[in-house]
C-alpha cells in the first residue's frame, strides 16, 4: 500500500507540471494564430478550426472510452511482468526514457505499415505547420497504440510509470510544432526539435519517413533514419486530401487501401495493400 501511495504521487505530480505545461502551450497556440493573422501568414483559419475540433474529439474519446481501453490493455499484462521496478525519480527518468524509444518504434512502425498509416496520416495530412498541429491527432490511434507500450510492463514498470512515460514523451513534442524557431545547433542532433520535426512533416522525397524520435532524436541517428533541414519544407502528404471535413480526414486513407484490396488478383496481394507500406504495388 505504500509503494501504491508513493506510486500514484509522482503520478499526480508530474501531471500537475504537464497541466501547468499544458495551458503555457495553449496560452503560445492562441498567441502564434494571432500573430499569424496579423501578419498575413495565416489568411485562411480552416485547418487551425479543424485541428481545434479534433483535438476536443480526442480529449473527451482518450479520457473515456479510449483511456480505458489504453488502461486496461496494459494493467491485463502486469501478472507478466518479470518484476516490479523500485518506486523512486530515477526509475520514473528511465521510464521515460523507455517510453520514448518504444515511441520511436511505435511511430516508425506507422509509417511503415499501411494500415497503421492509415491513422497516423491524420496528423500528417495538414498543409500548415504550427502549435495546431500538434493537436491533428486519428481518432483511432488510442486503440492500437497502447500495445507499443506493453514490453514496458512486461519489464516491471507500474502503469503509473508506464503513463507517466507516455505522457511526458506527448507532451514534450506539443512545442516542436512551428516555424517560429529556426535551427537549434547541436541540438538539433540531440533532441527532436522544431527543425528535425518539420522534416517529419515534409513531403519532399529525402524527408519522407524520416525522424521519428519523441524526445530524443538520437534514436534516429543510431537506427538510420536521421535527415537535417536542409531545404525548404513542402508540408502534407503525397496525396492531399484537400479538405476540412474531419470525417474525410480522419478515413480516407481508409477508403483508399478499401479501393486498392478491392482490385487486388488474389490473398497475398490483398493483404499487402494492407500490410505493407504507404505507396506499396505488386
Amino acid at each position: 500500500m505504500e509503494n501504491l501511495e508513493s506510486d500514484l504521487a509522482h503520478y499526480a505530480l508530474t501531471f500537475e507540471i504537464l497541466g501547468i505545461l499544458g495551458l503555457a502551450f495553449l496560452l503560445a497556440l492562441v498567441s502564434e494564430a494571432v500573430w499569424d493573422v496579423v501578419k498575413g501568414r495565416r489568411k485562411k483559419l480552416g485547418e487551425s478550426f479543424l485541428n481545434g475540433f479534433i483535438a476536443i474529439v480526442s480529449a473527451v474519446l482518450e479520457r473515456t472510452f479510449y483511456g480505458l481501453i489504453f488502461v486496461i490493455g496494459l494493467w491485463l499484462a502486469t501478472p507478466f511482468a518479470l518484476g516490479p521496478m523500485p518506486d523512486s525519480w530515477p526509475v520514473f527518468l528511465l521510464a521515460i526514457l523507455a517510453a520514448d524509444f518504444s515511441y520511436y518504434w511505435m511511430h516508425r512502425t506507422e509509417h511503415e505499415v499501411r494500415l497503421l498509416w492509415a491513422n497516423h496520416s491524420v496528423h500528417h495530412s495538414s498543409k500548415e505547420f504550427n502549435f495546431t498541429t500538434a493537436l491533428r491527432i486519428s481518432w483511432v490511434d488510442s486503440l492500437i497504440e497502447w500495445v507499443f507500450f506493453l514490453p514496458m510492463v512486461l519489464l516491471g514498470f507500474s502503469l503509473a510509470q508506464v503513463i507517466v512515460g507516455i505522457s511526458v514523451v506527448l507532451a514534450y513534442q506539443s512545442w516542436i510544432h512551428t516555424e517560429k524557431l529556426g535551427k537549434l545547433g547541436w541540438v538539433n542532433r540531440v533532441l527532436n526539435t522544431p527543425s528535425t520535426h518539420r522534416v517529419h512533416h515534409g513531403a519532399n522525397p529525402q524527408y519522407i519517413d524520416k525522424n521519428y524520435g519523441g524526445i530524443l532524436i538520437l534514436w534516429d541517428r543510431i537506427f538510420g533514419t536521421y535527415a537535417p533541414e536542409e531545404e525548404a519544407v513542402v508540408y502534407g502528404i503525397t496525396e492531399p486530401i484537400n479538405s476540412v471535413n474531419p470525417l474525410k480526414v480522419m478515413f480516407a486513407e481508409y477508403g483508399n487501401i478499401w479501393r486498392d484490396v478491392r482490385k487486388a488478383k488474389g490473398l497475398r496481394e490483398a493483404l499487402g495493400y494492407v500490410f505493407k507500406g504507404p505507396g506499396w504495388r505488386p
